[in-house]
């Protein structure tokens, strides 16, 4: 089954996403059209059950399904992950009638989500939230503001963490499902970032929206915990782009070092090409393990909190690293827009910072060791 995967969304990836990258990176455009292909081939919600309308697959499937969308084109990988992580919160914690509402449009790519969290002064530091929900009559009434929000330019449904009992700090949060066409929600413009550029990023407010009582996902007070839940996931998924970013800057450099001729000869020839080759090859191949040990023990249920850590913060710095140096077999072409590595050391420097800086990550790994001790 992971070969199946796995072979047709290279298939997918090389035929419709790569052929566009560069487009789509000039100019910051929302491929709509790639996603609702990749609605029909059932490659959204690929943890989701077969019973609730998804394919079923594991995470290492996603993790295969993550890495090869990410060789096409990070952005477009990155829709994939971000819809799996809301397919996955309304897998555990929506109603019956909460997936019966959302989930197919998700999973179709005709409804577009936003998994909101960041806010001016709670990056890193969730706890520091100030978006509030408080109850009125039957319903609720959602004030505040969000930033950095993937798809907040685009979105029509928001998944939104608010504070719902000012005293009670990390259990005082809710998740509300939050219809982004509502009176009193408005968006700040797009944001130009420097890689990953189709992906839409921006902000999101909320003055005075009203909320029925079944907006509420989950249990009231166990949002913090229930966002939190899903980042494991989440990491293993950023791992598993890193990874095909990095893979894409490999083989670019590969055909490029055999083609490229200084002195009479291919500069594959020279031993300096050769080992920048070989640590590009060896690394990927280092972190693409990581990252498929990291899926396979959240499958089996494992503690695999630790090891999703490992592999998002080892494939991020390797992605970085590693982009540089194909940019540096590519020497001068390189650093010039429309080669293809350009983009791609851009595109690796997100996934060092999102879905938990690489710091966080490294003191995410020193609490397991310290608490768990440092068997394997």
């Amino acid at each position: 089954m992971h070969h199946q995967v796995r072979d047709m969304t290279r298939a997918f990836a090389n035929d419709v996403v790569r052929p566009l990258a560069e487009g789509l990176d000039r100019d910051e455009r929302f491929p709509s059209e790639i996603y609702d292909q990749m609605g029909d081939l059932g490659l959204f919600g690929i943890c989701v059950p077969e019973s609730m309308g998804g394919p079923g697959f594991d995470t290492v499937a996603y993790a295969l399904v993550m890495e090869e969308l990410s060789r096409g084109y990070a952005s477009v990988a990155d829709q994939c992950g971000l819809v799996e992580l809301i397919s996955t919160l309304l897998v555990r914690h929506g109603t019956d009638a909460q997936r019966a509402r959302w989930l197919s449009g998700i999973l179709a790519a005709k409804t577009r989500v936003a998994y909101c969290i960041t806010e001016p002064e709670a990056g890193t530091d969730v706890s520091g939230i100030r978006t509030s929900a408080v109850r009125d009559g039957g319903g609720w009434v959602l004030n505040g503001g969000k930033i950095w929000i993937h798809n907040a330019p685009v979105a029509d449904v928001g998944f939104v963490l608010a504070r719902t009992d000012p005293e009670a700090g990390h259990r005082g949060m809710s998740i509300f499902i939050v219809d982004l066409h509502a009176q009193g929600v408005s968006r700040g413009p797009k944001e130009h970032k420097m890689g990953q550029r189709a992906s839409q990023v921006g902000a999101l407010n909320f003055d005075d929206v009203r909320l029925p009582a079944d907006a509420l996902l989950g249990q009231e007070g166990r949002g913090f915990h229930m966002m939190m839940s899903v980042l494991d996931k989440g990491r293993v998924g950023i791992a598993a782009l890193a990874v095909g970013i990095a893979q894409a800057g490999l083989e670019a450099a590969v055909g490029y070092a055999a083609q490229r001729k200084q002195f009479k000869q291919p500069i594959a020839e020279f031993q300096g090409v050769q080992w920048l080759l070989a640590d590009i090859a060896k690394d990927v191949e280092a972190a693409r393990l990581l990252v498929h040990s990291a899926a396979h023990k959240l499958d089996t249920g494992a503690d695999a909190t630790k090891y999703c850590s490992m592999a998002k913060c080892f494939a991020g710095d390797m992605a970085v690293a590693r982009t540089a140096d194909a940019v540096q077999v590519f020497g001068g072409s390189g650093y010039i827009r429309g080669f293809e590595v350009e983009r791609l050391y851009r595109d690796a420097k997100i996934t060092q910072i999102y879905e938990g800086t690489n710091q966080i990550q490294r003191m995410i790994i020193a609490r397991e060791l310290l608490t768990k001790g440092a068997a394997a």
